[in-house]
């Protein structure tokens, strides 16, 4: 087997201890954007 880059150690103890942001979890940035999203439109004027 052959041995690791220090780099690549590096990358997968970082890899481990990082915890990805659940959708609930992203607070109100994420409900902000929601909510624009759900906003009614304006509807599209035609020339």
């Amino acid at each position: 087997m052959r041995k690791q880059p220090r780099w690549m150690k590096s990358a997968i103890a970082v890899a481990k201890s990082e915890t990805a942001a659940l959708p609930w979890q992203r607070g109100s940035h994420r409900a902000e954007m929601i909510g624009r999203r759900r906003a009614p439109q304006a509807a599209a004027r035609c020339a």
